[in-house]
């Protein structure tokens, strides 16, 4: 597991993330550049690293595509995507790291570095306050079906207080849109069972 940066002012990520999405693109990021958007405290350099941690610049500070996404309308969950491949070696032990307590993420960023408790307290911290201006999509990304179809315009036939007939004289017709989400590592046997499931439910199929 590789080392996590900090930075020892982590209550200025949020105004810096902020000047990001309001400034122009800088060709580098560098303490210069920091300086001239305000940031001007020696201390300041050190947000640089928390940039590149979280991919919004490379090594070299120069800004990447990630920075460009994070400058439109859905900066949140671009910024929540980086933070999980920046800190990949956390996610790889808390898949909702985001969620964890001060603690928790103590423990994982201490069998990290050999750092002392001042070090891995503003670790965390930069880690927490990166986090707190994110979005996340849930853990092991699941995959969204959405699957619509006239028959689901009604209900099952078996229930005569919902038929098209009673529809027809004025009662109550509902569409219905139905929304699978399968982990990417789920089995074969089990989406089958899925599927099998749903037209039992939604189209009175007998099972074999």
């Amino acid at each position: 597991m590789g080392e996590f940066t900090y930075t020892t002012v982590p209550g200025k990520i949020k105004p810096l993330l902020e000047k990001i999405r309001g400034v122009g693109v800088p060709a580098k990021v560098t303490v210069q550049w920091l300086k001239t958007i305000g940031f001007t405290s020696s201390n300041d350099s050190s947000l640089i690293g928390v940039l590149k941690q979280a991919g919004l610049i490379d090594a070299s500070g120069i800004p990447t595509s990630t920075w460009t996404l994070y400058r439109g309308a859905k900066h949140k969950s671009v910024l929540g995507d980086a933070i999980r491949k920046g800190y990949a070696d956390l996610y790889a032990v808390y898949p909702d790291a985001h969620s964890r307590s001060a603690t928790e993420l103590d423990h994982v960023f201490s069998t990290s570095s050999s750092a002392g408790k001042q070090v891995i307290a503003k670790t965390v911290a930069t880690f927490k306050a990166l986090s707190e201006e994110a979005e996340f999509a849930a853990s092991n990304e699941p995959t969204e079906l959405v699957m619509e179809s006239n028959a689901l315009h009604t209900p099952p036939a078996q229930n005569p207080a919902h038929t098209p007939a009673a529809a027809a004289r004025g009662g109550p017709s509902l569409h219905i849109d139905v929304q699978i989400h399968i982990s990417p590592e789920a089995l074969t046997d089990q989406i089958d069972q899925i599927f099998a499931s749903m037209a039992k439910h939604l189209y009175g199929a007998k099972s074999d």
